[in-house]
């Protein structure tokens, strides 16, 4: 196996899990987050040569998943515009056990978390991902004190927006 392969094996075993879940957001029900993961795991692999090391690879991973998610959003948007969706088909992967009441807060959370613009919706996956503010910054190219500020405006929004729905 070459070094680049290793290199791409080691990164994808270390950040899928993150991945899938920035897909899982950008992505509408029900099989596109399988399809926007494999774009994503494409352009890293296509793009891995290309990585200078100015950042961290995981830095460089989350730059390239947000890109890809919100690129693909867009133009998903854009061709919504002009078809109808075929919402009909449900496909629900059998992995674990969740109780009922953790998937109905996990829909409102994912709901409330649908009505930010992009840029906040960057942000909150994140900070869902525990990625530190400097991080944050690094990616998106905001100061951290921006992110900070932007953070507590998400909070507010997401905590008025869910409150309702979990009453």
């Amino acid at each position: 196996m070459s070094k680049s392969q290793n290199t791409f094996d080691q990164l994808l075993k270390e950040n899928k899990h993150k991945i899938y879940r920035i897909c899982r957001i950008y992505a509408a029900t029900p099989i596109e987050p399988q399809d926007l993961f494999q774009e994503v795991i494409f352009q890293i692999w296509k793009s891995l040569p290309n990585f200078k090391g100015n950042s961290s690879i995981n830095t460089w991973v989350y730059r390239i998943t947000l890109n890809v998610c919100l690129r693909t959003k867009t133009n998903l948007d854009k061709s919504n515009n002009k078809t109808t969706r075929l919402d009909a088909i449900h496909f629900t992967p059998v992995t674990e056990t969740v109780e009922p009441l953790e998937l109905e807060k996990f829909k409102y959370l994912k709901e409330c978390i649908a009505t930010l613009n992009e840029s906040d919706t960057s942000i909150i996956v994140m900070y869902l991902d525990e990625l530190s503010y400097k991080e944050m910054a690094e990616i998106i190219g905001l100061s951290e004190n921006h992110i900070a500020v932007k953070m507590k405006r998400i909070r507010k929004k997401l905590f008025e927006c869910i409150t309702p729905k979990l009453n």
